[in-house]
Parts: structure tokens; sequence; C-alpha cells
């Protein structure tokens, strides 16, 4: 794991869940982390004082992802204080909110997709020409993506189709850059994403439907970003979605 020493990591949406755990684990591994948050300072401070602590680098950077032009500016501020970018983990993202399709409107379809679709392929399009000498590409999908979500969660659900097929096709498309692109599809993991998009009940619900009878946690995730960050354990990994949900969906 050698590998990820040094390597400068832009994490998107990485002040709290999923994105905190990978923030902290590739700090721990001696990378220099970029940590974007949006309106969570504290918590992405927080982070970055842990990396800190341990004895890694780390920045905060701010940006409503939603925007093109905030994209950009958060990839290039990464990019400027270590003079590249190695890995990327698009992980902001969110289901916004739970709404039928007869009750959607204009405004919840551009915020779903600006966050979930928008935030990632514009932050790899500038992501790209900083990564001077290749790097690893990790998106962040979803099992709705595969089984099209839970009540109201359709559009959610279909946005992150379009990562995992976007994945693949970035894929093609990156690998003369020696750049390789993989997600990762998180099933019910306890984070503040659930805490916040499901009740008690539905998350009991979604619980039954997993073999392992059990919701999964932020650092039973972590792994698969670390492997397909490092270019040592994953260097013939391209094009590909990792499923990390306790047997809940089996391709």
């Amino acid at each position: 794991m050698n590998d990820l020493k040094g390597k400068a990591v832009l994490i998107t949406g990485a002040s709290t869940g999923i994105g905190a755990g990978c923030a902290l684990a590739l700090g721990a591994f001696g990378a220099r982390v970029a940590v974007h948050y949006n309106s969570s300072r504290s918590a992405a401070d927080d982070v970055v004082g842990a990396i800190a602590k341990s004895g890694g680098e780390a920045i905060a950077v701010q940006g409503d992802l939603r925007e093109s032009a905030q994209c950009e500016r958060v990839v290039n501020e990464a990019a400027a204080r270590w003079g590249q970018i190695d890995v990327l983990i698009n992980n902001a993202g969110a289901l916004v909110q739970r709404v039928p399709i007869t009750e959607l409107t204009d405004a919840t379809f551009d915020d779903i997709i600006n966050l979930n679709v928008r935030s990632m392929m514009m932050c790899t399009k500038h992501a790209v020409g900083h990564m001077k000498n290749g790097g690893s590409i990790i998106n962040v999908t979803s099992v709705a993506a595969r089984n099209g979500g839970g009540p109201g969660a359709s559009m959610y659900a279909s946005s992150k189709g379009f990562v995992s097929v976007a994945t693949k096709g970035l894929a093609r498309e990156l690998v003369s850059r020696n750049i390789r692109v993989n997600a990762v599809s998180p099933g019910v993991i306890q984070t503040p994403f659930h805490e916040k998009f499901s009740t008690p009940q539905q998350l009991e619900t979604m619980r039954q439907g997993i073999p392992m009878a059990r919701l999964g946690s932020v650092d039973e995730c972590v792994g698969a970003f670390i492997y397909l960050a490092s270019h040592q354990l994953s260097s013939y990994v391209t094009g590909q979605v990792l499923e990390v949900n306790g047997g809940q969906y089996m391709p």
C-alpha cells in the first residue's frame, strides 16, 4: 500500500459519511487529501484536523457542485495545492427529497440531476487535465441504480444509473491517458444520508431484504475505495462497479 503515500486526492462530499471515511483512511495511508464540502464546514474541518493529527496532510475546499463553475474551481484549488491530482472520488450526491412522479417539479428534477450527475461529470472533466501521470477516478453510485430505489426515489435511482453507465464510458475514453475509472455501489449504509431520508420503518424493511440481515457501516465501504485508489492493488481494473451491499443485490 506504499503507492498511496504522497498521492494527491480530491474527495467531493467528504465532510461526513462515506466521503469522510475515505478521507480519513487515505490520509492514514499517507495521501494528501482535499476534503470538499458545501455547507458542513465544521464537519469538514474536523476531518482535516483528524488527518493532520494522525500525521497526514489535508485541506478543506468549499463549493456548491451543482454548478459547473464551482466544480472547476474546487478541482483547480485542490490541484493548485499539490500540483496535480492522482485520485478523484466523486462522492458528492444525495437523494435531495423523496417525491412521487406526480409531484415532481422542474426545480427538484434539476437539483437531483445537478448534484448527482453534473457534479460527477464536471469534476471529472476538470480533474483529467491535472492527472499528469495517470490516476484513478472512483464514482459513487448506489444499489438504487440496480433496483430502482424505494418510494419516491426514482429520480435519485435514475441519476445513479447514469453514474454507473458513465463510469464504463469514461473508462474506455480515458484509458489512453492511463486513467482508470471505476465505481463503488453502496447498499444500505448507516450514514447521515439515511438519517435524513429514511424512516426507521423503511430501514427495517430494507434490512429484512439483505442476506446478511443488517445494515452496513462506513468502515465496511472504505476498503473498496482504497482498493480502487491503489495502482498496486487494482492496476488492471477499470470500468467496474463494485457492489458493497451485504448481498442485497448480486449481479
